[in-house]
């Protein structure tokens, strides 16, 4: 299954439901793997959290001083505890 395409799926009594092996496999969706589920204007957005996921975000935030804003809240957390 290409981009846009689309499918029809079951909900069961638990709200589970499976997603077609065609798009698992497109999305290397594995047993076991996670996902956020985030509702939109449209309906519901299922986006998996896979190993390709996760590169896609290496040096996405590179710009960003994200370590001296950690270093600076958990300093404030320390802090706020005493």
């Amino acid at each position: 299954m290409s981009a846009n395409q689309t499918a029809t799926v079951s909900f069961t009594v638990k709200g589970q439901v499976v997603i077609p092996r065609a798009i698992r496999r497109e999305f290397e969706i594995e047993n076991g793997t996670r996902a956020i589920v985030q509702t939109t204007a449209d309906g519901i957005l299922l986006k998996p959290i896979t190993a390709k996921h996760i590169r896609s975000l290496r040096g996405k935030y590179k710009h960003l001083d994200l370590m001296k804003v950690l270093a600076a809240s958990r300093k404030e957390d320390r802090e706020s505890d005493r």
